[in-house]
């Protein structure tokens, strides 16, 4: 049996978790549905489980509870890969331990050095380090429009799209392109997604990306530059707007195929 633990900021017309459960159902695959806020990660209620985490808050307790969980249990995502995901810093550099392209970056809490990397770059782009749906992201050109440390910074590199790769365990299974007219081409800051077929050299490094950071799947954004693609970040818990692949049909039998074999 799979225990399933929802993804909080689900609505009901964007429920990643009920598409998932609606696959599980079809196949005949038992599952049941837990809130991380109704479990004790100290009792012997879950041990040698499969618990699929569709998302959680970024919060100390949502954080610490599955941390605690995957001691007796087979969590997915990892919280390794879950947290590692939610920091950029910490993405970006296994990104660049592993010779993954990646935009230069740079992090500080000093305001000089900030202002030497924006000079060396002109153009750059300002990100909260734990943000998500493109919230908070924006261009900046001198020090006065930075706003208070630390400062996660990267080259900014000149764009009108960019993609997202969904990847499941070795592969590239689905990916959209994503344009606006602004910075962020995030579906959730107005951008427009549409499906398209994956490039080799594009599956080969959202897998290696989807690696490198410890997720069983992810979605993997890239930008073109020069002809080839950089990884931006990768996100361990995300949606599959706009994709024509069977997302949660595959994410079902996938996480089928872990219990089956944990």
């Amino acid at each position: 049996m799979i225990t399933i633990i929802p993804k909080p900021t689900d609505i009901p017309s964007d429920n990643s978790t009920r598409m998932v459960m609606d696959e599980l159902d079809q196949i005949g695959y038992p599952y049941r549905v837990m809130f991380l806020e109704a479990i004790d990660p100290f009792s012997d209620e879950l041990t040698g489980a499969t618990i699929w985490v569709c998302g959680i808050r970024q919060n100390g307790h949502n954080f610490e509870s599955i941390q605690a969980l995957s001691l007796k249990n087979r969590i997915i995502n990892s919280p390794e890969g879950i947290v590692t995901c939610a920091s950029k810093v910490m993405t970006s550099a296994l990104l660049f331990h592993h010779g993954i392209p990646t935009p230069a970056t740079f992090f500080t809490e000093s305001k000089i050095m900030a202002a030497g990397f924006i000079k060396k770059h002109t153009k750059v782009v300002s990100k909260p380090v734990y943000g998500f749906d493109g919230v908070g992201i924006h261009l900046v050109e001198n020090e006065d429009e930075l706003g208070d440390p630390p400062y996660y910074l990267q080259e900014y590199v000149p764009n009108d799209r960019d993609y997202r790769v969904f990847v499941i365990g070795d592969r590239a299974v689905g990916a959209i392109m994503r344009v606006s007219d602004h910075l962020t081409h995030n579906i959730h800051q107005g951008g427009y997604g549409s499906a398209i077929d994956i490039p080799g050299q594009m599956a080969d490094i959202a897998v290696r990306a989807a690696q490198v950071v410890g997720v069983d799947y992810g979605g993997v954004d890239l930008l073109v530059r020069n002809g080839s693609y950089v990884v931006l970040e990768v996100n361990g818990t995300p949606n599959w707007h706009c994709m024509q692949s069977p997302i949660p049909r595959l994410l079902a039998e996938y996480l089928v195929h872990q219990d089956q074999n944990k």
